[in-house]
């Protein structure tokens, strides 16, 4: 992948360094409202991403000043015929599973609005980093409809089963604090410092085996849910896709040699 790619009119990738990814909404005048052309934009992006192995860690970020990302775009939305929404409804999902199907660990950096769909995308990622602007929520029973991104079932996974109905019901905006508080995110930065904290956490992570944090990343997400047995399964599985990798091996004798390892990637 280059420096920087542009995927459509809305969304950039750039490399931020050797084996960290930094994913850019990047409709700014629309306060990153996803519309059907973003949509497919974050969904070839993460394909992008997908596809490279050089890619250890994503980190999910926005152009706008004041918003991470508002959620779908309400006003094309209302332009659209039944049939036209039914039509549409497979490429927006598209988005939001290409952010929740990367094999690299995500990190969500959020300030300002991160709400509906915005906020979908984020909790799509492994870890939210947050800055005191940001304000989170799922506000889509206000509007008639109800969280369609994922959050119905990620929030849960992230807050327990009786807060995630309080906040979807209420459709409420979370302040940062609380958000904070709560577990809505999981680490909370001064205003503006949000992007260097998120791409910090990258840098430490990226410096493992990116063998190893795919692995990891699919033991954690296959096994959630699972009883303790099967779940235990999961990881013996991951464990040994990983076993006998060059990975493994670089990194038994970097740790015997008392050196940084030189991952292989394989």
């Amino acid at each position: 992948m280059a420096d920087e790619q542009r995927f459509g009119e809305f969304v950039v990738v750039r490399r931020t360094a050797e084996h960290v990814a930094e994913l850019v909404l990047d409709r700014p005048k629309a306060m990153n409202a996803v519309s059907s052309a973003m949509a497919a934009a974050i969904t070839a992006a993460c394909q992008a991403l997908t596809a490279d192995r050089s890619v250890s860690v994503t980190v999910l970020t926005s152009s706008h000043d004041r918003a991470f990302c508002v959620g779908a775009d309400l006003k094309e939305r209302n332009s659209l015929t039944d049939a036209e929404l039914v039509r549409q409804r497979p490429h927006a999902r598209a988005a939001y599973t290409g952010v929740l199907d990367l094999p690299m660990p995500a990190i969500a950096a959020v300030h300002g609005f991160a709400l509906g769909g915005g906020f979908e995308l984020a909790l799509a990622c492994d870890v939210i980093v947050a800055d005191e602007t940001a304000v989170v929520g799922l506000p889509e029973v206000s509007v008639g409809v109800i969280p369609g991104g994922g959050g119905t079932q990620l929030l849960p996974r992230r807050v327990g089963a009786a807060r995630a109905a309080e906040l979807v019901f209420s459709a409420r905006r979370v302040p940062a604090q609380e958000a904070a508080a709560i577990g809505l995110v999981d680490q909370l930065v001064p205003a503006g410092e949000v992007r260097a904290a998120a791409l910090g956490l990258a840098d430490c992570i990226a410096a493992n085996s990116p063998v190893g944090l795919r692995a990891a990343k699919r033991a954690l997400r296959l096994g959630h849910g699972l009883d303790l047995r099967a779940g235990l399964e999961v990881e013996d599985a991951a464990w040994r896709s990983v076993a006998f990798s060059g990975d493994r091996a670089e990194g038994v004798a970097a740790f015997n040699e008392k050196r940084t390892p030189r991952w292989p990637g394989e």
